[in-house]
């Protein structure tokens, strides 16, 4: 039975929900989970995967969203592989994956869901992303090892060769029919350029990727990695950001790649790491 505070959604809304389960992941994202809830609690499929967090993030997901489906792994397997148990359990045409630190509202997800019908060739679809005071973020581009990366150019729909999962519409139909039995997210890339990963594959077998920007969503980005100890967080954050970005080059450009990659890293972070500390910040010093 529906909360009577819920806000009352449209039919036609509701029928274009109906198709679509929300995924997120979280880690103690805690913090995150009532803003997330907002906009998810009137859903009808909603599956949340825990990463075997430390803070009351279970707790607060039971609160929060009871009628969401809680998935709680053993340990932290990483983003990719929690959104993958989480995509085995979607039974609905399409899945929205959304990050902890996203303010998703039905509208965005109708709007999302909508567009995937009208464009049924399109494997991945994305809105465009703006942080809390509006203003639009870089998270699609074409491969961004080919161009560098704008963003906000786009005035209408666009196929695109990147787009970043924090929000992303699969269709897992096409996403099925393009890569075959490696559907779904790397396992191997822990946290960070598995959606990259991901999209390099379905543009290279000529998948679409489509980028909506009409529909805006706000991101508050590496906002799911500021709980409770922040430094230690960023220093993971920015150590799995190298690690698979070495994973990357070697993956999809040779292992000399992935070692000029690893090279040039550890040049980087040598020269830098003195300068960053004395700015006293967690996420400049990782």
């Amino acid at each position: 039975m529906s909360d009577p505070a819920d806000p009352v959604v449209p039919q036609d809304l509701q029928e274009l929900l109906a198709q679509v389960t929300v995924l997120a992941v979280t880690y103690n994202s805690s913090h995150c989970v009532a803003a997330l809830a907002e906009g998810l609690r009137t859903l009808p499929h909603v599956i949340v995967v825990d990463n075997a967090s430390q803070d009351d993030t279970c707790a607060a997901v039971q609160a929060q969203l009871p009628a969401a489906a809680l998935v709680r792994l053993p340990a932290n397997r990483g983003y990719g592989v929690a959104n993958n148990e989480g995509l085995a359990r979607v039974r609905t045409p399409y899945a929205l994956l959304v990050n902890p630190d996203c303010l998703i509202t039905p509208a965005a997800v109708g709007a999302l869901v909508a567009a995937a019908n009208t464009w049924d060739e399109a494997t991945l679809l994305v809105p465009q992303l703006v942080d809390g005071a509006g203003h639009q973020q870089i998270n699609y581009s074409w491969p961004r090892h080919a161009w560098r990366p704008r963003g906000g150019a786009a005035e209408g729909p666009l196929n695109v060769g990147y787009a970043c999962a924090a929000v992303m519409l699969v269709n897992l139909r096409r996403l099925r029919a393009t890569l075959g039995e490696g559907a779904g997210f790397d396992p191997r890339f822990f946290l960070y350029y598995e959606d990259e990963d991901l999209c390099l594959r379905v543009f290279r077998r000529q998948g679409q990727i489509l980028v909506l920007p009409q529909i805006e969503v706000v991101h508050f980005s590496r906002g799911s990695v500021k709980g409770t100890r922040p430094w230690r967080a960023e220093y993971w954050r920015g150590f799995h950001h190298a690690q698979s970005k070495i994973r990357f080059q070697s993956k999809h450009f040779g292992a000399a790649a992935g070692r000029r990659a690893r090279r040039r890293l550890l040049g980087s972070a040598c020269l830098n790491v003195l300068a960053r500390a004395l700015l006293l910040s967690p996420k400049h010093l990782a």
